[in-house]
């Protein structure tokens, strides 16, 4: 597969930098056969940290979870969406429930967050020679572009990075070089309701299953 040379605008797919459906029918099958190679190719077993490594990652974890404004303003900060205007109803809402509720104190669901007990080790990965650097965005980390950066690994232009994801359906997307957002080529998508496709995973952390 390294020595066959795959025609500009397949390369330019396989790289995030242009759309599938953008192709004429002949070149889409050729760059969906050339997917299908590198998926062959990707390593997907089983991820097994030692305990020592386990610690220092929920150690880190826990460390950015009690760091909650620095996160807050890098969420309402983030230029994809001008995060600040979904406030104005949520806090709009949010007086009515109390002066309803006569100053009642208002019950919270405890949120699932990433390391707790009921989470799966997930990994996420990405064939992109051409990047510089890549993040990993989704509903598990609050579209966070700066929480968690992919490691390249090797020369071959893949990246990679493990997450302890909790139980349940999670929307995310590559951020390739600070910009360009591209879906898993791995799993299915959705629209996000905003023209953007938004690619899925499921876990079932009571088989630790990846669904």
């Amino acid at each position: 597969m390294k020595n066959r040379e795959w025609n500009n605008q397949v390369k330019q797919v396989l790289d995030g930098d242009r759309e599938l459906e953008s192709l004429s029918p002949e070149l889409r099958r050729e760059a969906e056969a050339a997917r299908r190679l590198l998926l062959e190719a990707i390593d997907r077993r089983p991820v097994t940290l030692s305990a020592a490594l386990e610690a220092r990652i929920m150690a880190r974890v826990r460390g950015r979870a009690t760091a909650r404004w620095p996160r807050a303003w890098r969420w309402l900060s983030a230029p994809t969406i001008p995060r600040w205007a979904m406030l104005v109803p949520v806090a709009a809402a949010a007086l009515f429930v109390v002066f309803s509720r006569g100053g009642q104190q208002i019950d919270r669901q405890p949120q699932a967050q990433a390391g707790q007990r009921d989470s799966v080790y997930v990994r996420f990965e990405l064939y992109a020679p051409r990047a510089s650097r890549v993040a990993l965005a989704g509903t598990f980390n609050r579209w966070d572009t700066a929480s968690a950066p992919l490691v390249r690994v090797g020369k071959d232009g893949m990246w990679t990075v493990t997450l302890a994801l909790p139980s349940g359906q999670h929307q995310y997307g590559f951020i390739v070089d600070g910009r360009n957002w591209v879906p898993d080529p791995a799993a299915p998508t959705v629209d996000d309701g905003f023209g953007r496709r938004n690619s899925v995973v499921s876990v079932n952390t009571i088989n630790g299953r990846i669904l």
